[in-house]
């Protein structure tokens, strides 16, 4: 099996089941990382996880020091990343506490640190990002939710916005004529960046609500919670699959 690392989001600031071997506090030429580095093991199975938003949850989306966290990973001698991310959903199919494994993705994002290779130390590196995420940690993450029994989808695009405000109606609605299925605002610069690395990379996207406009009312935190508290349930049970399979 090869280094694993999972990133936790909104919702998963600790991995339930991990046995802590050691925390380790890194220095990157990028700045410090989100949190601590755990190393421990799941179902037997070695992992590095990292809380994104910090832990506690202190970090807005736009602040997090994304090329601090991959690069620490790769330093750990991590090779393929599972990212989960709380997410809204925008088409009929992703309702709230879905799980969905996406094949594409669209940055909305604007003024983040998107690269490695923006000062002058390296060569510039232009990367195939055709595909975004990882199509063999795909298989094997919807592989592994068949054997656990959880309904999921197993493609969807993935739209990535600044936050940490949720979108309007008008943007959400501009996202779907652009063909996006979720929302969130941590996808990138995180899966280019590990793509620099040639880390791979694949994201377990949970549906904490309906995005703007797309249900009644206005979005509310109960609602995202209950959800996520469903969802992520789910998430745990998919992970420990996916890591007994490898």
């Amino acid at each position: 099996m090869t280094q694993l690392a999972i990133i936790g989001g909104t919702g998963l600031t600790q991995l339930s089941g991990l046995t802590i071997i050691k925390r380790e506090q890194l220095t990157t030429p990028y700045g410090s990382p989100s949190a601590d580095f755990i190393t421990g093991e799941l179902n037997q199975k070695p992992v590095v996880f990292l809380a994104r938003h910090g832990n506690p949850h202190t970090l807005a989306p736009h602040k997090i020091n994304y090329r601090a966290n991959i690069w620490g990973l790769k330093q750990l001698g991590v090779e393929d990343i599972i990212a989960v991310a709380a997410v809204g959903g925008i088409t009929a199919a992703m309702q709230p506490a879905h799980i969905v494994i996406p094949d594409q993705i669209i940055d909305y994002t604007y003024s983040r640190k998107q690269t490695f290779f923006d000062d002058g130390n390296y060569p510039v590196k232009h990367i195939d990002f055709t595909f975004p995420y990882s199509p063999t940690l795909r298989s094997a993450l919807i592989a592994a939710a068949s054997q656990a029994g959880i309904t999921i989808s197993g493609r969807g695009t993935y739209g990535c916005t600044q936050g940490p405000r949720l979108e309007t109606i008008a943007e959400i609605n501009r996202m779907e004529r652009d063909g996006c299925d979720l929302v969130g605002m941590t996808g990138m610069p995180e899966a280019s960046l590990a793509k620099e690395l040639d880390i791979n990379y694949a994201s377990v996207s949970v549906v904490a609500n309906w995005a703007a406009g797309k249900s009644e009312g206005e979005i509310t935190m109960p609602e995202i919670e209950q959800n996520l508290h469903i969802g992520m349930a789910n998430t745990a049970k998919l992970l420990e699959a996916f890591i007994g399979l490898a």
